[in-house]
């Protein structure tokens, strides 16, 4: 059984022996929901590829200490995949961010296409993006991910095609396209975005954008996905192919 995770601001310059305090939320999350107590053992990172296995030595109602066993740090998984992905209706959002996450996407951005259903303006932005910060936080915890990802913040069309016009790899989702993402060549470095419509489909505006910035209109097969499943689908697809899920051997995130 693998150790719990829980997530602390930074575990810069700690080394075995020395004590880290996990306190707040974090902390009563531990000791009151998973009950933790002095003498087990437990895994703190701080999602930025450090991670240190401890030991409780003290709980109190929102604070928890930990003396470090054994400290690792390790690098970003490469190549990097980020996924646009077009705001979902209902929670289907937070279950897209979900998988992505557990997967290992490094980053994930919101993107206001034209024909989506859910709308977030005025207060909704700020409420959609904590929420999947917050879904990607705990995702990347139960995930063991010494990395977290990075939620950013809400995207314009002009946004996501600057995200494009950055990769080594970009493809753009589209039921119509005539190439399928199984035909292209992954890059064993860099960084590779994937764009995600909404459950109405990409207008042509946003497929010119996406293109004309150097993304690659890709279809995945013959079924039409949700969009809360194919950017799941098509990151996949394309990390079985590269060195982090191929032949090169598992490198986990």
């Amino acid at each position: 059984m693998t150790l719990p995770v829980h997530l602390v601001p930074s575990l810069d310059g700690v080394e075995p022996d020395l004590v880290v305090t996990v306190d707040g939320d974090e902390a009563h999350h531990a000791v009151a929901v998973r009950r933790v107590r002095v003498g087990e053992q437990v895994v703190l990172t701080d999602g930025r590829g450090r991670t240190v296995r401890g030991d409780v030595t003290a709980t109190g109602k929102r604070s928890l200490d930990v003396r470090a066993v054994e400290v690792t740090t390790t690098t970003a998984p490469r190549p990097e995949l980020v996924v646009v992905q077009a705001i979902p209706k209902g929670d289907r959002g937070e279950l897209a961010v979900e998988v992505l996450t557990e997967i290992g996407v490094a980053r994930i951005v919101p993107w206001a296409a034209t024909r989506c259903v859910a709308v977030w303006r005025g207060d909704r932005v700020a409420k959609g993006v904590a929420r999947w910060r917050s879904t990607a936080r705990e995702a990347a915890k139960q995930a063991r991910r010494a990395h977290h990802p990075d939620v950013a913040e809400l995207a314009t069309t002009a946004d996501v095609a600057a995200e494009v016009a950055g990769a080594d790899l970009a493809v753009v989702l589209h039921e119509e396209a005539p190439t399928p993402l199984a035909a292209l060549e992954v890059p064993a470095d860099g960084r590779i975005v994937v764009v995600v419509g909404p459950e109405g489909g990409l207008d042509e505006v946003e497929v010119a954008a996406c293109a004309g910035a150097g993304a690659v209109p890709c279809r995945l097969g013959t079924e039409v996905l949700r969009t809360s499943t194919a950017g799941v689908a098509a990151a996949a697809a394309l990390l079985a192919r590269s060195p982090r899920w191929g032949a090169a051997g598992l490198s986990r995130p």
